[in-house]
């Protein structure tokens, strides 16, 4: 630790001394960022800036509201069923979104409006298989369900005879 300032000397005088000092003694060889522009230099100040710092160095980025982390999931999700590998897939996408964008529009989420409504699953559909190699074969198309019988096997055979 430094020593106390002498009394009678004045604060600049014996500061200056003690830098000059350090400097003799090589305290302030190889510093970290030593010849480098101080970063942020020219910018307004911000009272936030420690907070943006530290997320820069841990490659975080800013928790977006609400309203605009759904519309971006909204873009990533679309940008994912287009690189999907089948049509089931492309579906099951389209499906967990339109369900956060149905909440989302439900509830009151923070940031601006949200001005998004769910998106048409055979639009999707249909521009993912736009999209698709010549060669992939169409799938095939979702299984009918079966008729509903009225009655039961008894009431059937009864009717027939």
């Amino acid at each position: 630790m430094t020593e106390r300032k002498p009394p009678g000397v004045s604060f600049e005088s014996w500061i200056d001394r003690q830098i000059r000092e350090g400097t003799e003694r090589g305290l302030f060889d190889n510093l970290p960022g030593a010849g480098k522009p101080l970063p942020d230099q020219g910018k307004p100040y911000d009272e936030m800036w420690w907070v943006k710092q530290k997320l820069r160095e841990e490659n975080l980025s800013m928790p977006l509201p609400g309203t605009l982390a759904l519309r971006k999931e909204a873009e990533e999700a679309l940008a994912a069923a287009q690189g999907a590998r089948s049509e089931a897939e492309v579906r099951k996408i389209v499906a967990d979104i339109n369900e956060k964008i149905a909440e989302g529009m439900r509830k009151a989420m923070s940031g601006p409006p949200l001005n998004l409504t769910p998106f048409d699953v055979e639009k999707v559909v249909r521009e993912w298989r736009a999209h698709q190699p010549a060669g992939t074969p169409p799938p095939a198309p979702p299984a009918q369900p079966r008729p509903k019988r009225d009655g039961s096997w008894f009431r059937r055979w009864r009717r027939s005879s």
